[in-house]
């Protein structure tokens, strides 16, 4: 389930620190009951990347081009 915190707990930073290292997931941050920002660990932006760069829907060659697979 989403995180949703609002813009003042950022004063914490070791608390939010901590709250956002444990997420697997984006934290969505309000402001005057609004969407404003969000924040995310380094894990959790590494894996939204990755998952970003795989090829979906492709060739099988062109899939194994970028997976080194043989076909």
């Amino acid at each position: 389930m989403a995180q949703i915190i609002p813009i003042k707990d950022l004063k914490d930073t070791s608390t939010l620190s901590a709250k956002v290292n444990a997420a697997e997931e984006p934290i969505f941050i309000t402001k005057n009951g609004y969407g404003d920002m969000v924040i995310m660990s380094m894990k959790v932006y590494e894996n939204l990347c990755k998952k970003k760069e795989a090829p979906q829907n492709e060739e099988p060659s062109t899939a194994s081009a970028f997976t080194g697979a043989i076909i």
